[in-house]
Parts: structure tokens; sequence; C-alpha cells
């Protein structure tokens, strides 16, 4: 067997394809939660706080740093952007809850499929008479 035709065989199995969609869905879905916490969240959490903008803390590593927003400290040496980091880890909250949510209530419907007995079918009149026939001829 081709080492070509190996690939497109590996390549093409189904959950191939399922990882290869849920990486595209994840990247779409992370730059939604991106947009929400930078211009939604983020602006909510600095006007509680006295107008704070947490994108622009940092700690200058360097005496060379006297900006007083991130990205022109950066320009001018090594900076700790602590405030990226904040953000970043509020990011990764509203994901992970997100995806909680999603199999909690995936776990939730399985659960109820389990649960539901399955449906009992009607017999068929002919199978009932059938049936009746041969308990008579038991007797």
């Amino acid at each position: 067997m081709s080492m070509l035709k190996e690939f497109r065989e590996f390549a093409l199995k189904g959950n191939v394809v399922d990882l290869a969609i849920g990486v595209i869905i994840g990247a779409a879905f992370g730059t939604i939660v991106s947009s929400l916490v930078d211009d939604m969240i983020m602006p909510l959490v600095g006007a509680v706080t006295g107008g704070l903008d947490f994108s622009n803390y940092f700690l200058p590593l360097s005496s060379a740093v006297t900006a007083t927003t991130l990205d022109a400290a950066r320009e001018q040496g090594a900076v700790f952007a602590y405030g990226k980091f904040l953000t970043a880890v509020l990011k990764f909250a509203i994901v992970a809850w997100v995806m909680f949510l999603i199999i909690r209530a995936m776990n939730a419907m399985k659960r109820k499929q389990e649960v539901a007995p399955p449906p009992v079918a009607e017999t068929p009149a002919d199978i009932k008479l059938l049936t009746e026939i041969r308990d008579l001829l038991k007797k």
C-alpha cells in the first residue's frame, strides 16, 4: 500500500474530519469569546473599578521603559504585561465555563435517552390470531 493511499484513507476517516470541524468551530468560538471579553466584559470591569484599562497594566523590566501604554512600553524595552495575562485568564475561564455547560447539557440529554424505555410495538392482528390458535392447540 502506498504511503499516499494510506494517508488519504487516514485523512478521510470520520474522526479526523470531525476533529477538523471541531477545531474550526473552536477557532471561531475563540474569536467570539475574545470579542466578548475585550469589547464587553473588560470595559464593564474597567468602569466598575474607576476606568482602569487592564490591557495596559504592565510592569517595566527596564529603566528605559517610561511609556504609559503597553504598546509604547514594549517598543522601549521588556515589560511584564500582567493586564493582558489577566484578560487571557478571563477568556479561558469563560471558554471553560461554556464548554462545561455544553457538556453538562449533552450528558443530561444522554441520560434522558438511556432512562426512557424502548417503545413497545403493537403486535399485528394476524400475529395475535396465530398466537391464539397456537395456544388453543397446545391445550
